[in-house]
């Protein structure tokens, strides 16, 4: 079983801790693991193949009551968001957020990400626009999640990749965070994605200021 220092962690990726297991999700012997939930990707489409979000933030509540997730009034309203990146596989490549607060002024920014088990949020980048490119760091607060950043890639990592991103993916070096560890990015414009455990992850992201019109997607047909 192999592990990455938290200081040199997923190549461009950069953590302070104690060393992250790299092999895969096995929890400590001493870690109770919950049981899966478990959903059918049917039940987020239409007919016509239309994505519906009202039932994908269902699931998510599901999520949060499954962590003993307090859920807030916001969290019932529009500024919770669930999408499926417009690549028709929610399961695969989705997510659901809330941006607590994105201030273009004074240049911060916090985001809750939630993830169903298993689900990814397909790789991506943040180039300079108007505004810096932004600077992101994570810090899971239940389950666990797979980082992936630039830099050697980690044996055996193709198998930790979804299939609709194992052969285009550009972040090829992993790790894994459990609750009570960091990680972020370390140099601007890196490349990176992430994926969640068994159980599904809620994590939360501190940050800079949040341009949309910087984000670019590795998948040709990853859109918001």
């Amino acid at each position: 079983m192999e592990s990455i220092s938290r200081r040199g962690m997923v190549g461009g990726l950069v953590a302070g801790g104690a060393a992250l297991t790299v092999a895969g999700f096995a929890p400590a012997a001493e870690e109770k693991v919950k049981m899966p939930l478990s959903f059918k990707n049917a039940d987020f489409y239409a007919a016509d193949g239309t994505f519906k979000a009202p039932a994908a933030k269902e699931a998510y509540y599901e999520l949060m009551r499954s962590f003993g997730y307090p859920i807030p009034p916001r969290l019932r309203t529009d500024d919770f968001w669930a999408l499926d990146f417009g690549l028709g596989n929610f399961l695969e490549a989705g997510m659901a957020g809330i941006f607590w607060v994105n201030h273009k002024e004074h240049n911060y920014f916090g985001h809750e990400i939630y993830l169903l088990p298993g689900q990814m949020i397909p790789e991506h980048q943040h180039v300079k626009t108007a505004f810096p490119p932004k600077l992101e760091g994570w810090q899971p607060r239940y389950g666990m999640i797979s980082v992936f950043g630039e830099g050697e890639p980690t044996p055996g990592v193709a198998e930790h990749i979804p299939p609709m991103h194992r052969q285009i993916a550009k972040a090829r070096k992993m790790a894994i965070l459990k609750p009570g560890e960091t990680a972020g990015l370390a140099k601007a414009e890196e490349w990176h994605f992430m994926k969640a455990g068994p159980e599904g992850a809620i994590v939360t992201e501190y940050a800079t200021y949040h341009d949309m019109a910087g984000l670019r997607f590795t998948h040709p047909k990853a859109k918001l």
